[in-house]
């Protein structure tokens, strides 16, 4: 069941990232293309919020998706961006869908906000090594 939610919802999160296709109801040449998300705030809106819940406290249902909020594994930095980049259990992996720098700026933007305060901060660097980009 949470397979079949994972896959209805991953092409609804690639037209965010990669933006809307043009639409030809639309004027002008080309219509209008949405930016995609960059900043971490940007990023957790746009593909976590929709699991992890706005106030990243998680929520039960037809899974138990992990609290983000004060949530002591995000003390090392690899563990989330190896889980954001590979993905685990019913999580599934982004990284085809975000680049380095997305999946840097979120991680970075949830380990420093809704209660937590791991101020080490990871660079693209980091997150290639983990996610073979």
């Amino acid at each position: 069941m949470i397979a079949k939610h994972i896959r209805i919802a991953l092409p609804a999160v690639a037209l965010i990232l990669i933006g809307a296709p043009a639409s030809a109801d639309e004027p002008g040449p080309g219509g209008f293309k949405s930016k995609p998300p960059v900043s971490g705030e940007e990023v957790y809106k746009a593909v976590c919020q929709a699991c992890h819940m706005a106030d990243a406290k998680g929520g039960t249902g037809a899974a138990t998706i992990p609290a983000l909020a004060k949530n002591p594994n995000l003390a090392v930095s690899a563990y989330p961006v190896m889980m954001v980049a590979n993905g685990r259990g019913a999580m599934p992996s982004f990284r085809d869908l975000l680049k380095p720098p997305q999946i840097a700026n979120v991680v970075n933007y949830v380990r420093t906000h809704f209660g937590n305060d791991y101020r080490d901060g990871v660079r693209t660097e980091d997150v290639a090594q983990f996610e073979g980009h």
